[in-house]
């Protein structure tokens, strides 16, 4: 009798995954990374655990599948101090993935700023701790439990801000995380076509014990709001299938936007000068989608934070080509400054 099918399932989606990071190390290092390599060169592979129902079930089909693969499983627990008692909540998750048999296994405290508000800053911490632990620990790449329910509500809330289709794409199966310099595949979520339910399930048939945050129940939580209220209502309006309709619009959504920015990046080196500069008519020339991408990776290069750009920022500059009356100069996070000169679009740190 094989596994229950909400086991199977999720052990599927990690075999997946790692099976990817094996052939990404394959391509880089030009031999095989699988069984046949020395034991003391085994890949390594953590896992980013909080406790939850969520990253409990990919904790246990990592422990599972990975040595059969010939990678090391190891797991990481990000102690954010925000709550009373977080450093022994951060212990007994330490103590779980250990009993689960991955090692190396370690929790990190982190100091948590205020910066973009407390989910962002809680975020930007945890993704710093994971990219230090890491780096530290010689990971080839870190399991994410982020399901499609995760994946519609980031679509939703990328709706609600207006930020424009790469807000809609959600988030990518593979990525370097906001805190990564170079490694464009450091971070893996095998589980985006993986319901909450399913994860919950599995944990609950292998008798895992997991731990609701309360914060996922928080109503001062803009997510909190929307996973129990905002999306029920939609469901209830619409009828079943939201939660699986919105991740299928950011699948559409990333490749478009993965096309549109390729475009973008193609068309850059013919909008400027030769001193490097750009050209405000050659600019115009291009259409909307395209133009307003150049003049983002024109602003971030220039040292705007990309976390901290958003599409009004974008929209203020974009005014400089399309609606110029001799406007002055555009303050941008990060202190940069873009404004028109002689024909010139001029982006520099003030």
């Amino acid at each position: 009798m094989g596994p229950h099918p909400a086991v199977a399932a999720i052990r599927l989606a990690v075999r997946r995954v790692l099976h990817d990071v094996l052939t990404d190390l394959t391509d880089h290092t030009g031999s095989p990374a699988g069984p046949r390599r020395a034991a003391g060169s085994l890949p390594l592979v953590l896992v980013a655990c909080s406790g939850g129902a969520d990253s409990m079930a990919l904790a246990s089909a990592l422990a599972f599948e990975a040595p059969k693969l010939g990678i090391r499983a190891g797991g990481i627990t990000v102690d954010h101090g925000l709550q009373p008692g977080s450093d022994l909540r951060a212990a007994e998750v330490v103590t779980r993935m250990t009993a689960l048999r991955l090692d190396p296994v370690e929790s990190v405290a982190v100091r948590v700023g205020r910066d973009g508000g407390p989910e962002a800053a809680a975020r930007d911490a945890r993704y710093g701790a994971l990219d230090e632990a890491a780096d530290r620990l010689g990971a080839a790449a870190v399991l994410l439990g982020h399901t499609r329910d995760d994946q519609a509500e980031t679509v939703l809330l990328g709706l609600a801000r207006g930020s424009g289709i790469r807000s809609l794409s959600g988030m990518p199966e593979v990525s370097g995380g906001p805190g990564t310099a170079g490694r464009t595949n450091r971070y893996r979520r095998p589980f985006l076509q993986v319901d909450r339910q399913t994860a919950r399930k599995a944990c609950m048939v292998q008798s895992l014990p997991v731990w609701d945050d309360p914060h996922n129940i928080d109503p001062a939580y803009t997510r909190s709001r929307l996973r129990h209220e905002g999306l029920p209502a939609l469901e209830k309006a619409l009828g079943k299938g939201v939660v699986e309709a919105l991740a299928r619009t950011a699948q559409l959504s990333r490749d478009d936007a993965d096309a549109l920015d390729a475009w973008a990046a193609e068309a850059e080196t013919g909008v400027r000068d030769a001193d490097g500069r750009l050209e405000c008519a050659k600019l115009y020339a291009l259409p909307p989608a395209v133009r307003r991408r150049v003049l983002r990776r024109a602003v971030v290069a220039a040292g705007s934070p990309a976390g901290s750009l958003f599409a009004r920022h974008i929209e203020e500059v974009d005014r400089l080509i399309t609606g110029w009356r001799g406007q002055g100069a555009i303050n941008l996070p990060g202190r940069v400054e873009a404004q028109r000169q002689g024909g010139r679009l001029v982006i520099r740190q003030g």
